[in-house]
């Protein structure tokens, strides 16, 4: 059976191919690495890219070990306090405001001998929702989830819409993606569930590949700039706010700086900020149950 040890070699070198990769994508940046150790156990590498199309990215691996708080194993209801957790996370926050912010999450925790699970997922957040860039993130995403399980991209699709949701604003973040938490034997065998988590991992780099590839040059105005910083502002108040990574790394004193890494480089806060047509036209597409993966998406027919 596949240990802890193999999952966090596989993860280090999805980090390390990821990295690689956006850095031929962006052309120009390169990847700052930061070693940190976690007092209670563990550490990790935190890689951070501002380059000429990436403005900020983060593409972090930790591996942390120890025991939990009272607070955490309550909410975990786990018996035992002991625990192992190790992950890839990934943002980026383009130049373009045509370009869309992609998160990407895989993990793995176990706590004592018997309890283990998979978790993770891939979302996007369009400043503008392109409707064929959308249909193309969903397709890729769907054959990703039906190697493992025909079930598994509705099911985690519904996930991600309910979990990337807004709820002080009542709206998405953008257009959802897959979510998937606590995955263990009662789903699949331990060996299938590691398969399915890689192939979500190693799917990032050619789906933000297409997304990137058709918006990088894209003419931009002042308005779309405003609006891209405005929109940057939502992702910041869902990850304060709703975000359960953000929450279990710094309930589990986890490194800062590489929580945060998942904040943009600015942002804007505008009182009563008025959207132009267009700014209009992606906020009714910011709702839950939108079918994507058909070429006339059913809630937009």
């Amino acid at each position: 059976m596949i240990d802890k040890n193999q999952i966090v070699a596989s993860f280090k070198e999805l980090q390390d191919n990821i990295c690689s990769s956006l850095e031929s994508l962006d052309g120009e940046g390169k990847f700052r690495q930061d070693l940190w150790e976690r007092p209670g156990g563990g550490g990790g590498r935190t890689r951070i890219i501002q380059g000429q199309h990436i403005e900020k990215g983060g593409v972090n691996f930790s591996a942390v070990h120890g025991d939990l708080s009272d607070q955490m194993q309550e909410k975990l209801g786990l018996q035992t306090k002991d625990f192992f957790a190790t992950g890839v996370s990934i943002v980026l926050h383009p130049v373009n405001p045509w370009t869309p912010i992609i998160h990407m999450n895989v993990r793995y925790f176990e706590c004592g001998k018997n309890v283990w699970w998979f978790g993770g997922g891939i979302d996007l957040t369009p400043h503008y929702i392109i409707d064929g860039l959308a249909i193309d993130f969903h397709q890729r995403l769907k054959a990703v989830c039906d190697k493992s399980h025909p079930d598994f991209y509705p099911k985690y699709k519904e996930w991600a819409d309910n979990y990337f949701y807004v709820r002080h604003r009542k709206e998405t973040r953008g257009i959802g993606g897959i979510f998937f938490d606590r995955l263990d034997q009662s789903v699949l065998s331990k060996e299938a569930l590691y398969d399915y988590v890689m192939n979500v991992g190693q799917s990032f780099v050619p789906i933000y590949t297409q997304q990137f590839s058709d918006t990088f040059q894209r003419d931009y105005s002042e308005q779309n700039k405003a609006w891209q910083l405005t929109r940057r502002g939502r992702y910041v108040e869902f990850n304060l706010v709703w975000d359960r990574g953000t929450k279990f790394g710094l309930e589990t004193d986890g490194n800062i700086e590489s929580i945060l890494m998942s904040m943009p480089p600015t942002s804007t806060w505008t009182y009563r900020h008025e959207p132009g047509l267009i700014e209009k036209e992606t906020l009714t597409k910011l709702i839950k149950g939108i079918d994507w993966t058909n070429e006339r998406p059913s809630e937009l027919a």
